[in-house]
């Protein structure tokens, strides 16, 4: 059975034995034991606080443990707010006008802008799953449950939220978008690039081109990976697809993957997850739809389950009580696992 929780200090010696399992350009999950000690620290004093107060940048990291061996399976986070000291770094792609009444010539070009977020919105990301267990809708829970918190806390949240999904990277942590324009400023090659912006962007500030990028003048091969995503993370894009997100029109500076786009209330497990009481705990199996399930206590617990109804509540198996440490009377968070597929979709 896996069960999804706020990370704790004792989850490092996992997360780091995680790590060397992401490959390159997932810089949230960095293979570096100082720096994800920092993350979960910083999650630790999010968890902790939970008051309704703006949102200034807090961390929360989950974890999926595998309850059967106790190691910890997958990661996804999010940050409260972006910006601030460090602002939030991006390529908007707008179009550029040309015209000469004297050639007859009208030419629309495509531009990268550089925006600099200091006051940024809400930010999810760190979602990463074993190979092993990428099955059963697990990945699909581990993404979700950020908003099924959400929805129990949303004035912690800013009223946007955004995504940025992980570009296409070779085996060998090549990016040919930042070959043709990082590399040429910073003089670093992508992997290297990519850790520094965890530990300060100041440098982004110092050395990232001002000026609009002209994406005609790119190589054919920079301009191919301009808002696609690398082949893992398809599934992770469609899953926030389904539940509102879009495009926004900027791209990652480094290896320019998409940043997807939601208002918080209109995502689809914030607005539509239900609030209903445990009624009863059977030892008997419990058959029907998969369904994200959480408790609603400051000690946060999710898993995905089926359940069945009584008519007045939920009746859980007695397993997934005591996973999520609800009894009969308390209140859980729900919502299908699976969203529907939009009208006249293959």
């Amino acid at each position: 059975m896996l069960l999804i929780r706020p990370v704790i200090l004792e989850d490092v010696d996992d997360l780091v034995t995680l790590a060397h399992h992401t490959g390159f350009g997932l810089t949230t999950l960095p293979r570096d034991r100082a720096m994800l000690e920092r993350r979960v620290r910083d999650s630790l004093r999010g968890f902790e606080k939970l008051e309704s107060d703006p949102p200034r940048g807090e961390s929360y990291l989950f974890v999926m443990e595998d309850l059967s061996t106790h190691k910890i399976v997958g990661t996804s986070g999010m940050v409260s707010k972006v910006g601030g000291f460090e602002p939030f770094y991006a390529y908007r792609i707008e179009t550029s006008v040309h015209e000469s009444q004297t050639l007859g010539v009208r030419k629309e070009i495509p531009t990268l802008h550089l925006l600099l977020d200091h006051d940024g919105p809400c930010e999810i990301g760190s979602l990463f799953l074993h190979p092993d267990h990428r099955r059963h809708g697990n990945g699909r829970a581990l993404s979700l449950v950020r908003f099924l918190f959400m929805a129990d806390h949303a004035s912690l949240f800013d009223p946007v939220v955004i995504a940025e999904m992980r570009g296409v990277i070779d085996r060998a942590g090549g990016s040919a978008f930042w070959d043709a324009v990082g590399k040429h400023f910073f003089d670093l090659d992508f992997p290297k690039a990519d850790y520094l912006s965890i530990v300060n962007k100041q440098f982004i500030g110092d050395l990232m081109p001002k000026h609009p990028i002209y994406i005609p003048l790119l190589p054919p091969e920079a301009q191919a990976v301009i808002g696609q995503v690398h082949d893992e993370t398809r599934p992770a894009k469609r899953i926030l697809e389904l539940e509102g997100f879009q495009f926004s029109g900027m791209v990652d500076i480094f290896e320019a993957g998409p940043v997807l786009r939601c208002e918080r209330d209109a995502i689809r497990t914030v607005r539509d997850s239900q609030l209903t009481q445990v009624r009863d705990i059977t030892d008997d199996a419990v058959e029907g739809p998969m369904h994200l399930i959480s408790n609603t206590r400051r000690a946060f617990r999710a898993c995905h389950t089926a359940y069945a109804t009584n008519g007045q509540g939920l009746v859980l198996r007695r397993e997934i009580a005591e996973a999520l440490e609800v009894e009969p009377g308390d209140s859980v968070r729900h919502l299908p696992l699976h969203a529907p597929e939009p009208t006249g979709a293959a």
